[in-house]
């Protein structure tokens, strides 16, 4: 019989952990011996106590007879290896990890970004959060607990051989116990895993109505709606706590089979090892109560583990999707574009050229395709003669920059949004970017220049300085070619021509072209204009 294919997010992580075995084996090591000292320590101590104890209940001659320095320093000595050994089982583990899922994110946003565009812009905020932060951690939190298995698998056997000094028949019963505990964990599994799948459905929809409300949340005020957009988003709130709720009622459940699990175990080795003696009884209590309570690391993980699956689902689902299919690179200097269906001759570089036309005639959606933001169909653009449609996105991207109407900014200062177009950008070109954009004195005004933060999708700024500072960063490009969508809406016409006066100048000694979309007139030489 032929095997599955491995899931892209189980290649990629297989990938990252034989990177970092040799961090795991410190790990898994750290794991078992942390495991192995709590179950000796408790049953030794077990054992020390008692004996001690009644070597003085038998008399001074005993009592000084009785060697209690050994005892206590094995367990001074087991005290220390356990604490030892779970902090570099923490730190091991945690290290391996993080820096597995640092890579595991970075790769699932570039898979993300290599979506064709209409499946990566129809993905929510709620969605892209979901799978980002939500189902990263959870993934995250099933690799912390790697070792948890070769921990209770260590501690359970360092507990059969010390009851197995007390007696047989508590080894036995020990082992049946926990058998019967992992038995039962998984017919509550069932259960564990639909709350916790319940829990990551309402938390999605609860960011993705949370989010949307935010955004829409100056219209809400304005229209006095902000009661009802609370009561909405308390529906989400009120779905996500009865979700939450179901789930730790069934995570009680297995909280009460652990607590009796341990009762059972060491009530049943006590049972069992008490022909043998009241210390070696104890020691078979304590050590058959710590080896079922070893299991819980494991008992952890298995809980975890049908979130973490879907999870996973949920990974591949967006690292399996189909690619941007892939284009044969095509020697291209950008000299020249046509759009034949927008401009009537085509414009080379140093042309201003304008595309004047209503809304709704599918200016902004051929831009976008321009810029493989959308599917680009064949005939709608050509570049230096050949179809733009042959041509790659990502090379489409190189010879166009874009300021859209509706900016994006990072949040961060009016630096950091301007060297997204050029990293190495000197101050200097940042202020004549501003200046052609006629942001000269806005940024002067700001508290800190150049490093005033903008605040989150620049609302610190107005709609028209947003604009135009994603004007002066496309301007920073090394594209030969700007595409500019309504650069000058809403300013005032003296703003706007000088605005205009400057990109022509700028084209003229850059040796660039730029293509403007608007619906307005534009009182300016251009090369064509629809």
């Amino acid at each position: 019989m032929s095997r599955l294919p491995a899931s892209p997010l189980s290649l990629l992580l297989a990938h990252e952990n034989h990177t970092r075995r040799a961090t795991w084996r410190q790990a898994f090591i750290c794991a078992g011996l942390a495991a192995i000292a709590s179950v000796v320590l408790l049953g030794l101590s077990g054992w020390f106590l008692t004996a001690a104890a009644l070597a003085g209940a038998a008399g001074p001659a005993v009592a000084n007879a009785f060697n209690y320095m050994l005892p206590s320093a094995g367990i001074r000595l087991l005290a220390i290896v356990r604490t030892a050994a779970r902090y570099g089982e923490r730190v091991t583990g945690h290290k391996a990890a993080l820096h597995a899922m640092a890579n595991v994110r970075a790769t699932l946003f570039r898979s993300i970004v290599a979506q064709p565009p209409a499946k990566a812009l129809s993905m929510s905020r709620g969605a892209a959060l979901s799978r980002l932060v939500g189902d990263v951690g959870l993934t995250e939190n099933a690799l912390v607990r790697r070792p948890a298995g070769f921990a209770a698998f260590s501690g359970l056997m360092a507990a059969l051989i010390m009851t197995l000094i007390a007696s047989p028949v508590a080894t036995l019963t020990l082992l049946l116990v926990a058998a019967v505990t992992l038995w039962l964990l998984r017919r509550l599994q069932p259960a564990i895993d639909a709350s916790a799948e319940d829990v990551a459905v309402a938390s999605e929809a609860l960011r993705d109505r949370l989010s949307s409300l935010i955004d829409a949340a100056p219209e809400l005020r304005c229209y006095g709606l902000t009661d009802w957009a609370c009561a909405r988003n308390a529906e989400a709130e009120s779905d996500l706590l009865d979700a939450q709720v179901a789930h730790h009622h069934a995570l009680s459940r297995v909280e009460a089979l652990r607590a009796m699990a341990i009762a059972v175990g060491a009530t049943a080795c006590t049972v069992a090892a008490l022909p043998s003696g009241p210390a070696l009884a104890a020691l078979a209590a304590l050590a058959g109560a710590m080896g079922v309570d070893g299991l819980s690391p494991l008992i952890t993980r298995q809980i975890e583990r049908g979130a973490a699956m879907r999870a996973a689902e949920r990974l591949d689902g967006v690292l399996s999707t189909q690619q941007v299919e892939a284009h044969e690179e095509i020697a291209l200097k950008g000299r020249t574009i046509a759009l034949p269906g927008f401009l009537s001759e085509r414009v080379e570089r140093g042309d201003l050229a304008v595309i004047r036309a209503p809304s709704g005639t599918g200016k902004t959606t051929l831009v976008e395709a321009l810029m493989g933001l959308r599917s680009l169909s064949p005939g709608l653009a050509m570049i230096d003669g050949i179809d733009a449609a042959w041509v790659s996105p990502v090379q489409r991207r190189e010879i166009f920059a874009y300021a859209p109407q509706d900016a994006q900014l990072v949040s961060g200062t009016v630096r950091d949004n301007l060297l997204l177009a050029r990293p190495d950008a000197s101050d200097a070109a940042l202020q004549e970017a501003l200046a052609i954009a006629g942001l000269t004195e806005v940024v002067a005004a700001l508290p800190k220049g150049l490093a005033s933060w903008v605040g989150e999708n620049g609302e610190r700024l107005s709609g028209g300085e947003r604009r135009r500072l994603a004007l002066a960063r496309a301007l920073l490009s090394p594209a030969p070619w700007l595409l500019l969508d309504e650069p000058t809406a809403g300013l005032d016409p003296a703003l706007a021509n000088q605005i205009l006066d400057q990109l022509t100048k700028w084209i003229n000694r850059q040796g660039k072209g730029i293509v403007m979309i608007t619906h307005e007139t534009v009182h300016h030489n251009v090369s064509t204009d629809i």
